[in-house]
């Protein structure tokens, strides 16, 4: 029995998500177009594949003795896209880099730097707080504070956030002025309107920090973005804890403590090894390490 590939990718892309309009978005398709595959699929095979329930797609028993030789197939695919990949040995196309929101305001202040120094390459930048799946290349390249135990990866540390409490100097000047000087944990800071990151986001660097800080308190608002966390501080809502290479160039913040020394963030650049040989790939690693490391200073607060 032949049956176009196409059918069984479409077949665990609904596995997956349980909605035809998610599998349709993930696919690029129409949602007919699913619909359509699947049932081209269950007529080659002479079995019915989902049951349809109201929180979504459910596999019937038929469906889930195929879904592992399918996923096989697709990771048997993947495999050799990346490695068909690392084949070419020019450094031109598309790179896609997968980082944060705080990574990506640091490079978008390198981004003139990094097209005149890689002029064949077109940078596609995800940001995201989620782990990029690199075997499924949803990115090329990621950069995280955390390392995923996954033996197809090659990690490389390139750099390390440092923090420090920051404010606008109305607020900061409650409590004495802040700066070098200042006390973090002196008690008059906790008493100051505090933002934060919610509870999903507690492993962010320094809600730990402010947790100590606040003990039975909690801060006067939350929020589940870093663009937005830095943008409420700005504005004078609260004060918070920034990486140093946000909050110093900000006009309007002033550090409330010293760099805090309990409070680091080693960077990681994450690649699959199938595609670390790949020319462009390779070219914007070693790009990516050179910016970190001359950028130290700015990283880590040495002003």
């Amino acid at each position: 029995m032949l049956t176009d590939w196409d059918d069984y990718r479409v077949f665990l892309t609904l596995a997956r998500e349980r909605s035809l309009t998610a599998a349709a978005k993930e696919l690029n398709v129409s949602h007919p177009t699913v619909a359509r595959r699947v049932k081209s699929l269950e007529d080659a095979i002479g079995a019915r594949l989902f049951d349809r329930l109201p929180d979504g797609y459910v596999l019937t028993p038929a469906a889930e003795q195929l879904l592992a030789d399918v996923e096989a197939m697709d990771d048997a695919a993947q495999a050799i896209e990346r490695r068909s990949l690392g084949l070419t040995d020019t450094a031109r196309g598309t790179v896609r880099v997968s980082v944060g929101e705080h990574m990506m305001q640091f490079l978008t202040r390198h981004l003139v730097e990094l097209r005149d120094r890689l002029p064949e390459i077109e940078i596609e930048f995800h940001v995201t707080h989620l782990m990029a799946n690199l075997s499924r290349r949803e990115a090329d390249i990621s950069i995280r504070e955390v390392v995923p135990d996954a033996a197809d990866l090659v990690t490389r540390r390139i750099g390390r956030f440092r923090y420090a409490v920051y404010g606008t100097p109305q607020l900061i000047g409650q409590i004495g002025g802040g700066g070098s000087g200042c006390d973090p944990l002196n008690g008059s800071l906790a008493y100051l309107p505090w933002i934060g990151f919610d509870e999903a986001h507690q492993y962010m660097p320094g809600q730990a920090w402010i947790r100590r800080l606040l003990g039975n308190r909690t801060p006067a608002m939350r929020t589940n973005n870093g663009n937005s966390l830095h943008y409420a501080v700005s504005s004078g809502a609260g004060v918070t804890v920034l990486p140093c290479f946000i909050g110093d160039p900000d006009p309007n913040l002033v550090r409330a403590t010293p760099v805090l020394e309990d409070v680091i963030a080693d960077q990681w650049m994450l690649v699959h090894r199938d595609l670390r040989t790949l020319p462009r790939v390779r070219a914007m690693m070693d790009e990516l390490a050179r910016l970190f490391q001359t950028a130290k200073p700015e990283l880590e607060g040495a002003v």
